[in-house]
């Protein structure tokens, strides 16, 4: 039996080379006039893209400021300072320019901006958002999805506690997705990219409450093209059709579609690696990697007819003499 749903998904993608060009333009549709750049490393500015996103910006007429160092697992106090400049410079807009932290963390920043408050109580589950500044992303990394979704997650470096906070008002108006820009990533951060955007499909598909065949196939086409394009681009990363393969399927992996007409699953493994990352500092597509076996043979006896179909489906597992066998060999 299938869940009724709601499916919502307003953010409009640029999706092609040179895209990036446009950002000006965008950001002017949606109401910006004062940005915040918000990036993580320095790579963002060796490689040019910022010059030519401040380029662009700067065509339209639109002022900006930026602020570097967004880190993986990106931190609460990185977070308040974003919050602190973009007060002082009457930000209406922030701009997210890189992977799934720094999406996060302009998520983040945008509520903070929206209203005055600790925004760290939203991510407490103290408190419920009423309000949050436009947020455009220009993506770098094909990882965890942030470009489409309502999610955020941040660290609390002080406590160690890593936590999510999801609300609609926080999905970006728009995304630019250029695969050319995901060119020259460590080999490790795409390998992990895609784990992340495999288990935000996997946490969703492992559901004993309702499934929708056309969901269903849907999810285990978007696994099949992510594992294929991930050998691919492990052993050529230069390959651009890969490249751009794993850049829609993240954004297709948690912008809910693979959730229409199940429960949305219960993202376990999720929860436990949020853990690790608080406390370790641990890659979070790595992280779920070593923690999704474990999760699985726990439950996989509750779950079984979706452990065999994902075997034979997903994993290409031949039929054994017993629906376990199957399971845990696709496992």
């Amino acid at each position: 039996m299938f869940n009724s749903f709601s499916y919502y998904t307003p953010t409009k993608v640029l999706f092609g080379t040179d895209t990036e060009k446009q950002t000006g333009q965008y950001v002017n549709a949606f109401g910006g006039t004062r940005v915040l750049i918000l990036y993580g490393s320095n790579r963002i500015a060796r490689s040019g893209l910022l010059s030519t996103i401040k380029t662009s910006l700067s065509e339209a007429g639109i002022l900006s400021v930026e602020l570097g160092g967004v880190i993986p697992n990106p931190h609460l106090s990185l977070v308040r300072e974003a919050i602190d400049i973009g007060k002082a410079n009457r930000i209406d807009f922030v701009l997210a320019v890189g992977g799934g932290s720094v999406i996060d963390t302009a998520k983040a920043v945008a509520y903070g901006l929206a209203e005055d408050m600790d925004v760290w109580e939203l991510y407490e589950h103290k408190r419920t958002a009423k309000a949050c500044l436009p947020v455009g992303t220009v993506l770098t990394i094909a990882a965890a999805g942030s470009e489409m979704s309502n999610s955020s997650v941040i660290t609390n470096e002080v406590t160690k506690e890593k936590r999510s906070y999801n609300d609609d008002l926080s999905r970006p108006k728009f995304a630019i997705m250029n695969p050319i820009l995901t060119l020259g990533l460590p080999d490790w951060q795409t390998m992990s990219g895609c784990a992340d955007m495999m288990m935000h499909t996997m946490e969703r598909y492992f559901s004993n409450n309702g499934h929708l065949e056309l969901t269903d196939e849907l999810s285990e086409g978007l696994l099949r093209t992510v594992m294929k394009n991930a050998l691919i681009l492990h052993e050529h990363p230069d390959n651009l059709d890969a490249r751009a393969e794993v850049m829609w399927a993240s954004s297709l992996a948690h912008n809910n579609l693979t959730g229409c007409g199940n429960d949305g699953g219960d993202f376990c493994s999720h929860l436990l690696e949020h853990e690790l990352g608080g406390f370790f500092d641990v890659t979070h597509g790595a992280g779920l990697t070593a923690i999704w076996g474990s999760w699985a043979r726990y439950v996989y006896k509750n779950c079984l007819d979706r452990f065999v179909r994902y075997a034979e489906n997903v994993m290409g597992i031949a039929p054994q003499p017993s629906p376990e066998t199957t399971a845990l060999l696709g496992i």
